[in-house]
């Protein structure tokens, strides 16, 4: 038999090593990992499921139903999106908590001002045009909507009262102002201060491009500030399961006359769900909230 020609032996062998490498990289590891992990990790190499179980107590719940995962946060509200009351409240989310839409707002700290919407006008696709909240309208919303939830000062520095963002558009960019505007409140809301440096604020008109102006964010005096970070803000996954202690102690109260359960009680089932700083060192402790209504729900009241 005659020698076979240099490029077929050339194509015989990368064949024959992609036929071995096809069938190491492909089966023989991937099995191997898998098997491995479901011998050893059980839980955690099948999404870190949390089971409803009434009856078991322990912090492994066999036979039950799936309500979710350990790794995965989710809402606690009703058809409508407002707060169960009975339960914690998770951490924002910009994705609305699905996995397929993780991440961030990708939103700054100079993103200050709103879009206002227009009256009557209608986007691309003929609904009625919503207009665009800024990250800092955002966060004064959800800190307003949570102090009113809890019975606490929802104000923070930047904020207006009314949950938008206190900034002002001042007119000329330079030199003595003429002409200021509170762009985040639509008319014909109150500008959150009647005058800056002897001019009159006025409200914002829907439509009007005020970019000329310049942009003028007011702290305010606000220095005692209730309602934590974490509650007013989005994770980077958008999918963060746990909340701070600093949120869940401020949720403890309206839990605990909730159901009828005494603070002291729902205290220590926060501290039950807290867990440390990674490596002991790193980030800061924080509640398991889907585990700790969980727990809630196995109570009596």
């Amino acid at each position: 038999m005659e020698r076979l020609p240099s490029w077929i032996r050339r194509h015989l062998a990368a064949l024959r090593a992609l036929l071995v490498l096809t069938l190491v990289t492909g089966a023989i590891y991937p099995l191997l990992v898998t098997g491995v992990a479901q011998a050893i990790f059980n839980g955690n190499a099948n999404g870190s499921l949390v089971q409803k179980e009434p009856v078991q107590k322990e912090p492994v719940r066999k036979g039950g139903t799936d309500v979710g995962s350990a790794l995965i946060g989710q809402s606690f509200t009703d058809k409508d999106g407002n707060p169960i009351r009975k339960y914690f409240q998770s951490r924002p989310s910009a994705g609305g908590y699905d996995p397929l839409a993780s991440g961030a707002s990708n939103l700054g700290p100079e993103d200050v001002l709103d879009t206002l919407p227009v009256p009557g006008a209608k986007d691309d696709e003929g609904n009625p045009d919503t207009g665009k909240q800024s990250l800092l309208t955002q966060v004064c919303a959800r800190s307003k909507a949570v102090g009113e939830l809890e019975g606490v000062s929802g104000a923070r520095p930047y904020c207006t009262g009314d949950g938008v963002g206190a900034v002002l558009k001042v007119f000329p960019v330079v030199g003595t102002p003429t002409r200021v505007v509170s762009v985040n409140q639509a008319c014909p809301a109150t500008p959150f201060i009647p005058v800056y440096q002897g001019v009159q604020v006025e409200c914002g008109k829907p439509g009007d491009d005020y970019s000329a102006g310049r942009t003028v964010p007011d702290r305010g005096n606000v220095t005692d500030v209730p309602v934590p970070a974490d509650a007013v803000t989005a994770s980077g996954s958008g999918l963060d399961p746990h909340i701070s202690v600093a949120y869940a102690e401020l949720q403890a109260p309206r839990v605990a006359r909730e159901r009828g359960l005494g603070l002291d009680t729902i205290r220590a089932l926060i501290a039950r769900h807290t867990t440390g700083r990674a490596l002991g060192f790193m980030g800061e402790p924080g509640v398991n909230v889907l585990e700790l209504n969980l727990d809630l729900d196995r109570l009596k009241g």
